[in-house]
């Protein structure tokens, strides 16, 4: 019996991103590694938890488990078959109940396995081990027993959620308090977040955006959040630097923890990328997709289920673009296929006669044909319908005024305009409207004037409740009385009431792709080095210049390189460069960038990790995929939940409830 983490460094020559690190430790590492002798080749029979399911199934595929020999996936408390002649995996959290139901399975005369190979997703306290031990009928048939220390849910190749859905309420709601309650929720999150880094191997330099109220002013508890979470990662992280065997004894990356208060705008603006747009304007169930396929039989149309992931090419290339530009590549991409594609060609003749060269060229196109057509016809029937929803909601118009609310070029003369010009639209849409107005000019939102602003828009005073609410997650009453009340402006020296500022040195871009989520400027300053300390504190003090990552030199942020000083349209349209690739006779694969949408890993430096607490947005996740490329150090966002839209509102209402209700929350 071995009782062990990896001994795999994610710092080999190998560099693997978050998720694939994730997904060959679950493959390789504890299913594929379970067994000995004649056991080895032989099926096995995988148990879980609830949270363990939650995190295999969003690392891996049933066909991924199937192939490591799992032949039946069992849930830990329901009631199951014996299988005596069978091997058994248990990845499990170290709780009591699990313990105790796992002895079960294995005490006694008649098991119901051959052999149990235990793995626990975090670590396990040490009266749980002695208590195994101490059950000598069990002792004998344990094949290993192991810390997985992996108990987060990927979402994303460079994103991961730690499954607390009720993070805002329980931390900045008004029934929040430094209470066993609300710590319980910090240390669970922090343990599953510290199970990153030790998945990774990493040994992370924490930063956390501190407390407003350090001049002296009053500190609540809302402000204490982050640094809490801060202390308690840091606590797990600094264990596994003397339990984890090989685990880096000097820093290999950096953290930094936010809470929702750093943006309260990211959440509500309408974002115009393909990924935003889908799950914000389409009733999306997760990343399932439903549409309606003709019946060959005609009968009526048939329901069917797409899941928009990372193993759909067309989606990967697509889901961080511009919908403009996502709308024609797909037409241009879907004529050229058409006309290049052999098989499409073949289709569309009038029965000539066909010569030996032209049905080999179509027998070996139609599988790929059939194929590529289905999934372009998918994304190209996904872009008409957010089109449409568009021109039905005039949210291009909405769009701008939002964007030009956040840069400084609209202000309460434009929203009265638009509030009383544009009655008929969406009262959700005017909501976020609000929101965003109040983030911007605060104090139009005090007294009477924020009844008489939301008369004007036709709200309820339950959609008041959702503007109200963002003050709770502000903070310190003196700093709100000073600088505005909960003014989410990222510093103070921006002009006139812009929140944003035009970023310089980026390349021109499409019409209402202006704003950017606070996270992108955080994350370039702390690579530069350039966070104001006293704002954003470390738990560890780091050296300026370089750090030490397995015996070499690691430069902090790569060399600045020289930035275009040409003016910038922020209304222009850019030549898309996927137009200038090469195309093939199928009209699809070579045409396609898809081998450049898969970031080159190789000369890396250090990771970045993001932690958003309260919920991050589909915009952060983009920013962090465009940072990877960018400054050549892969950002991973981490978050208590990804939220869209109408869930965040949701959640931002309920805030100023007493006692929530699971029921309530629209998850």
């Amino acid at each position: 019996m071995s009782f062990s983490d990896s001994e795999t460094s994610s710092h080999g020559t190998e560099y693997k991103n978050f998720k694939h690190v994730s997904r060959d430790r679950l493959l390789h590492e504890m299913l594929g590694s379970s067994g000995s002798g004649d056991s080895r080749s032989s099926w096995k029979v995988l148990i879980m938890d609830k949270v363990t399911v939650k995190v295999m199934s969003s690392t891996c595929k049933m066909a991924d488990i199937t192939d490591q020999g799992v032949s039946l996936v069992e849930d830990l408390f329901r009631r199951r078959q014996p299988l005596p002649t069978m091997d058994a995996i248990y990845f499990i959290q170290p709780s009591k109940e699990n313990v105790v139901m796992f002895l079960s399975d294995m005490s006694g005369r008649e098991p119901l396995y051959r052999k149990a190979y235990v793995y626990f997703s975090s670590p396990i306290p040490k009266d749980l081990v002695a208590r195994i031990k101490n059950d000598t009928s069990v002792i004998p048939r344990i094949g290993a027993l192991g810390e997985m220390n992996l108990e987060y849910f990927p979402i994303d190749s460079q994103g991961f959620v730690t499954d607390h859905e009720r993070a805002l309420e329980e931390l900045f709601g008004e029934s929040a308090q430094n209470s066993r309650r609300t710590d319980a929720c910090l240390n669970v999150m922090a343990t599953r977040i510290a199970t990153v880094f030790a998945s990774l191997k990493e040994f992370p330099f924490v930063r956390y955006r501190g407390p407003k109220g350090r001049d002296g002013s009053t500190t609540n508890f809302r402000e204490l959040v982050p640094e809490k979470l801060a202390t308690a990662i840091w606590n797990n992280i600094t264990m596994y630097r003397s339990s984890i065997p090989n685990f880096p004894q000097k820093e290999t990356c950096e953290l930094l923890i936010l809470d929702r208060s750093v943006d309260q705008i990211a959440p509500v603006i309408h974002e115009w990328t393909y990924d935003a747009m889908c799950h914000d304007l389409l009733d999306m169930d997760g990343n399932k997709y439903v549409h309606e396929v003709p019946s060959k039989s005609g009968s009526p149309p048939e329901k069917k289920e797409v899941l928009l992931e990372d193993q759909d090419p067309v989606w990967l290339e697509l889901r961080h673009t511009h919908i403009a530009d996502a709308s024609e590549r797909l037409h241009d991409r879907f004529t050229n296929f058409v006309s290049k594609n052999k098989a499409a060609q073949m289709e569309q003749r009038d029965g000539g006669e066909l010569s030996t060269r032209d049905l080999q060229k179509m027998v070996q196109a139609l599988p790929q044909y059939n194929e590529q057509k289905e999934r372009l016809s998918i994304h190209v029937e996904i872009a008409g319908e957010l089109n449409k929803v568009i021109r039905e909601m005039g949210l291009r118009e909405l769009g701008q005024l939002e964007q030009d609310l956040v840069f400084g070029d609209a202000g309460t003369k434009e929203i009265i305009h638009f509030l009383r010009t544009k009655q008929d639209t969406a009262g959700e849409n005017k909501l976020r409207l609000m929101m965003i107005y109040a983030s911007v000019y605060p104090e139009k939102f005090e007294g009477d004037k924020a009844a008489k602003l939301m008369q004007l828009a036709k709200l309820s005073p339950e959609d008041m409740k959702a503007v109200k609410n963002m003050r709770m997650l502000e903070g310190s009453e003196k700093r709100k009385a000073s600088s505005g009340s909960f003014s989410l402006k990222f510093d103070s020296q921006k002009k006139g009431k812009a929140a944003r500022q035009d970023r310089t040195g980026e390349e021109e871009t499409w019409q209402l792709f202006r704003f950017y989520p606070v996270i992108e400027e955080l994350v370039e300053k702390m690579c530069k080095g350039d966070l104001p300390k006293d704002d954003y504190q470390c738990m560890n003090s780091p050296q300026p210049a370089t750090r030490e990552v397995n015996g070499s030199s690691v430069r902090n942020a790569p060399p600045k390189t020289a930035e275009s000083t040409n003016p910038r349209s922020v209304r222009s349209r850019r030549t898309p460069n996927w137009a200038r690739s090469r195309t093939s006779d199928d009209g699809y694969s070579s045409d396609s960038n898809l081998r450049s949408f898969s970031t080159d890993f190789k000369n890396m430096g250090q990771r970045i990790f993001v932690f958003i607490i309260g919920g991050a947005t589909r915009s952060e996740l983009r920013v962090c995929h465009k940072l990877t490329s960018k400054l050549r150090r892969e950002v991973v966002l981490g978050t208590t939940s990804l939220d869209d839209p109408p869930q965040y509102i949701t959640k931002l209402k309920l805030l100023s409830e007493k006692e929530l209700s699971v029921d309530s929350l629209r998850i």
